[in-house]
Parts: C-alpha cells; sequence; structure tokens
C-alpha cells in the first residue's frame, strides 16, 4: 500500500532541494547589510502600502514626521514629503489591496554625515522587478510613497528610494550665511542640508545608483534571485535624477520614467530672477496680464497666470517656491552674490559667469541628452515652477540632438508626454480647477515603458494630451501642444 505525503513534507522537500523558492526575512537582510547600513529598521509588514499605519514592530509604512532622534525639527519629513508630489485624497492612489512584505529603512554606514539614506520595500508577491525612485526637493526617501510606491507595490514591484544623500533643512536666522528666507513676505529664514560644503550637487546622481546597487543586491538576498529588470521613476529633483542614472547607468536600469524633471543647469538661476524682478509690479498692477511685468515674466517662459478674486496662480509660486528656490540654488553655485543685498531679482547670470566660476560649478551636474534606455518624460504645460518651455521641451531638444537623427529609428526611444493645463504642484488644483492632474498620466507612462522593455511595445509618439484624455497609441495632437493654457 502507497504511503500518502503530506503537502506540508512536499514543500519542505522542494525549499531543500530548491532553497531558491522562499523568500528570505529580517535576520537575513539585516546580516546582508552589516557593513553597509548603520541604524538599520527592518519589520514585517502586512502591508507595504500607505494605509499601514500600525505602530513598530509592524508599521508604519511612512513614519512620522521629526521621528529620527537627534535632528532639528524639519530635517527629516516623511508624512509632508510624501504629500509634496501627490494630489489630496480622494485623488490619491487607489489602495485596492494588502501587500503583505517586508521594510527596510537606513542609512549608509560610510557617509561620514549620517545623512544619506535609502528605503527598501519587498513585497511577499514578487513580480520580479524592481523600481528606484528618485526624490524631489530636497525630501526624504519616503517621498514618493503616494505616487509611486503605493502604485508598484499593488503590482508585485519591490521597491526602493533614497534621499539624495542630504536631509531637509533647519530653521536659522539671516546672519547665516547659507540661510534662505521662505519668501519675500517673511523673516523666517532655513538652512538647506543641500547647500553645506560637503554635499556637492553630484551626490545625487552618486546616491541614486548606489541605491539601485545596493536594492539590487538585497532583492537577490530576499528572493534567492536577481531582479529581471529594474526601473528608474521620480519626479521634479528626482527626476533629475532619473534622467541622469539613464545616462550614466544604463548598466542598472532598463528604462526610466520621469515627472517634470529639472534640467539642472543655468536655466534656474537665470529664469527665477526674471519673476522675481516683475511680479511685485505686476501684483502693483492689479494683476494686468497685459502689462510690461507680466509679459517679461511670459517671456521668461513661464505659462500664462490664473487670478481668482485676489488669489493668483503665480502668486501661489511666489509664496511658496520662487525665492527659496532661487536661493538654494544661488547658495549652491555662486555663494559669493549677496543674496539680499543685491537682491535675488537682480541676480544677472551673464554677469556672474565673467565675475565667478558659476558656469565651471554647474557643467558637471548639467544633463547630457544621450540616453543609453528608454526614458519617457512627462510634464505639464502649465508647470509654474520648471516651465515646460525651459525644462522639458529643453531636455527633449538635448536628446535630439544627441542623436541628429529621427529619434523614432533610435534605440533607445525618448518620449515626451506633455499633460495639457498640468501644473507641478498637484494641489494647486483645489484652488484652480483648470488646471489638471499629471500623476495618473505619469502613473500610465511607467506601465507604458513596461510593455515597451517587456513586451517589445510600441511606445505611443510624443504627443499633447487634452483635457480629460489619456496618452494614445494615436494622438489627436502629436508634439508640443499649441497652447500652454486652454480652457
Amino acid at each position: 500500500m502507497r504511503r500518502l505525503v503530506s503537502p506540508a513534507v512536499v514543500l519542505l522537500l522542494l525549499l531543500l532541494l530548491h532553497p531558491g523558492t522562499g523568500n528570505a526575512g529580517c535576520p537575513e537582510l539585516v546580516q546582508f547589510l552589516a557593513g553597509q547600513a548603520a541604524d538599520v529598521v527592518c519589520f514585517e509588514s502586512p502591508d507595504l502600502t500607505t494605509k499601514n499605519t500600525t505602530p513598530p514592530p509592524t508599521g508604519p509604512t511612512t513614519p512620522a514626521n521629526n521621528s529620527l532622534p537627534g535632528l532639528p525639527a524639519f530635517a527629516f519629513t516623511p508624512i509632508t514629503d510624501r504629500a509634496v508630489i501627490s494630489p489630496d485624497p480622494p485623488n490619491t492612489t487607489p489602495i485596492t489591496k494588502a501587500v503583505p512584505g517586508i521594510q527596510v529603512q537606513g542609512r549608509f554606514a560610510d557617509d561620514p554625515t549620517g545623512e544619506a539614506r535609502f528605503l527598501l520595500r519587498l513585497p511577499s508577491d514578487w513580480n520580479g522587478r524592481l523600481v528606484v525612485a528618485g526624490a524631489s526637493g530636497t525630501r526624504s526617501e519616503f517621498n514618493g510613497d503616494l505616487a509611486f510606491s503605493d502604485y508598484v507595490v499593488q503590482k508585485g514591484y519591490a521597491y526602493a528610494s533614497q534621499n539624495k544623500g542630504i536631509l531637509n533643512l533647519f530653521l536659522t536666522t539671516a546672519a547665516d550665511p547659507l540661510g534662505c528666507r521662505l519668501n519675500p513676505s517673511t523673516q523666517v529664514f532655513v538652512h538647506f542640508y543641500a547647500n553645506d560644503p560637503d554635499k556637492p550637487f553630484t551626490l545625487w546622481t552618486d546616491v541614486i545608483i548606489r541605491t539601485a546597487r545596493l536594492a539590487a543586491e538585497a532583492v537577490k538576498a530576499q528572493y534567492h534571485g536577481p531582479a529581471r529588470r529594474v526601473y528608474a521613476v521620480g519626479a521634479s529633483n528626482g527626476g533629475y535624477q532619473v534622467r541622469r542614472v539613464i545616462e550614466e547607468a544604463p548598466d542598472l536600469f532598463d528604462g526610466g520614467m520621469d515627472w517634470e524633471g529639472t534640467l539642472a543647469g543655468p536655466n534656474i538661476l537665470i529664469d527665477l530672477p526674471v519673476v522675481l524682478k516683475h511680479f511685485p509690479g505686476y501684483v502693483a498692477s492689479g494683476f494686468n496680464t497685459n502689462g510690461a511685468d507680466a509679459q517679461a515674466i511670459r517671456a521668461a517662459g513661464y505659462p500664462p497666470d490664473l487670478v481668482s478674486g485676489t488669489l493668483s496662480f503665480w502668486g501661489l509660486y511666489n509664496a511658496q517656491f520662487y525665492e527659496v528656490t532661487m536661493c538654494q540654488w544661488q547658495k549652491r553655485f555662486d555663494p559669493t552674490y549677496d543674496t539680499y543685498g543685491a537682491g535675488l531679482g537682480n541676480y544677472d547670470y551673464a554677469a556672474r559667469v565673467v565675475l565667478t566660476d558659476v558656469a565651471a560649478q554647474l557643467a558637471p551636474v548639467e544633463p547630457t541628452g544621450k540616453i543609453k534606455k528608454p526614458l519617457i518624460t512627462v510634464a505639464g504645460t502649465m508647470d509654474g515652477l520648471l516651465p515646460i518651455v525651459r525644462h522639458a521641451r529643453a531636455y527633449e531638444a538635448l536628446v535630439n540632438a544627441s542623436r541628429r537623427g529621427n529619434n523614432d529609428q533610435r534605440a533607445p526611444q525618448y518620449r515626451l508626454y506633455e499633460i495639457q493645463n498640468g501644473n507641478h504642484i498637484e494641489t494647486f488644483k483645489n484652488f484652480f480647477p483648470q488646471l489638471e492632474f499629471i500623476m495618473p498620466h505619469a502613473q500610465h507612462a511607467f506601465d507604458l515603458l513596461v510593455d515597451h522593455v517587456e513586451d517589445n511595445a510600441a511606445l505611443p509618439p510624443s504627443q499633447c494630451v487634452p483635457r480629460g484624455s489619456t496618452i494614445a497609441p494615436t494622438p489627436v495632437q502629436p508634439g508640443h501642444c499649441p497652447a500652454l493654457l486652454v480652457p
């Protein structure tokens, strides 16, 4: 009489014969990271999506602001960070299921400043792929939790992120030589860690590459085999990181999707002084869009203003981004300029090139457009911080110039999907309904990239995506959008 073997015994035999079929766990991952990482936190999570708000040891997926000991307020703000590139609820990424797995967070042990941090999310039900995310602004490794992580972990991707090797900021005073005023109408000053002398801008590319390598090895340790494909995603400064790795690290990535990536170079130092100089006069004119000040801002590449009573689209940017962004870039690349004495609105890049080494400081971080794997850029025509004509379209021109031919017949391919009325800050749609969310299009573009890389599906042509529409195989408006704003 034959003996029946229980399923449990069969599973045990399979694991003994094929040890790669079972996932590892926190003890193995912590051991793997020994010597490479410090302050490692690893936990078995019942849900790797942001719905998991349970306290340790099984959560939360996104830790609280100011939760790293020994740091000043605002240096580490995960909850704030994850909201800056995502619409407010209920327009965030839909979460339809729990995703059990392992979360690992820590810092690179050999960073002398102790700032370079990484995040890993490893679903139990893995699809064999890895996504590595950039971080916008000077945000933390949790910046992409709502827009990217929630989307990909539900599909089974392993997810990694990093903070560009820098913490965010801390409050300071006007006496701080690296202090930046938050906006023209306040005396609140902040100090960006990114401007410290031991944090060169080239670190941004180095850290995402290093995180990709670490994540690839951690994936191999967890799942007993390498990822079949690795993709890069990121928004704003994180989009810059994506472009750079697709240019510089094609051995690590199979493709990238950048969402309104920054064109690092003189653009910001040329464009922002114009809006800073002319915005006060524009307000004094009663928001006269035909006046000289408004026309000067438009001539610098900025999209049209939107006005509702006393509320202005440009005004929202002026209150939150224009001056502090210009200050941060000026302090990093041209620190001898008299920021508030001479005035940021009077900054003259062409004159400073003659007087200083600002051009030489920028040169190592400027993108080349020489992409070596497929890359998609998704950008909004109403981007009021990184105007599309000076950033997304300018990067497209770099790619085209580097190829000297028909981009569609080149491999790897590049696409620019322009979202009509899309805007850099998704939550501004709360004030101006004419604006459109970009996040759904960025997520769709990621799926198109994956289909192209893995199934050789044709990428839809570069196109203008009309309001209320989606990226289309046969676009109604190929190429650029004819107008930056439509009703």
